[in-house]
């Protein structure tokens, strides 16, 4: 009878144990995928903001999603995209005229992820804005709030000048 109860006992404890495995593997793969398309999410940002694509750049952001905290934020799509475009047309003048600007592209660095809820992360990093010609215009550090909305990573709130 004793032999029984063990390896009734052993029994369950090995199923609870692949059970959990299973499980926690499930968990895994699942944050795996959500790794990479937050870094899909973030390659885009960049891409649309240097090309000055004010619609794409607007996209990856969530309807009410915002670009920097406080009373200065830039709020929803719309300004968004009129944010990246007044920004583009500005550059497009000035190359029309005789001080023609180099071109700039972003670069982050040391990103780290950081699961809030199934739906909810932050995504930290440093960056810069580096010149083709050579040098940099600016460098900091980002803290972006990040929201899962029907299935597709977006950004709620992007803030390159954290306070904390």
């Amino acid at each position: 009878m004793a032999s029984i109860r063990f390896m009734v006992f052993s029994a369950f404890v090995l199923v609870a144990f692949v059970v959990s495995t299973s499980l926690a593997v499930e968990k895994d793969s699942v944050r795996a995928q959500d790794r990479v398309e937050i870094e899909q999410l973030m390659w885009n940002y960049i891409r649309a903001l240097d090309s000055g694509n004010a619609e794409a750049y607007a996209a990856l952001f969530a309807p009410d999603g915002q670009f920097g905290r406080g009373a200065t934020a830039i709020k929803g799509r719309e300004a968004l995209k009129k944010m990246v475009s007044d920004a583009r047309q500005k550059l497009d003048a000035e190359n029309k005229s005789d001080k023609k600007a180099p071109r700039m592209y972003h670069v982050v660095t040391n990103p780290h992820i950081e699961f809030i809820d199934k739906d909810h992360a932050r995504y930290y990093a440093y960056w810069m804005g580096a010149l083709a010609a050579g040098g940099t215009t600016s460098a900091g550090r980002e803290v972006n709030e990040l929201v899962r909305i029907n299935g597709k990573w977006l950004i709620n709130v992007r803030d390159v000048d954290p306070r904390d």
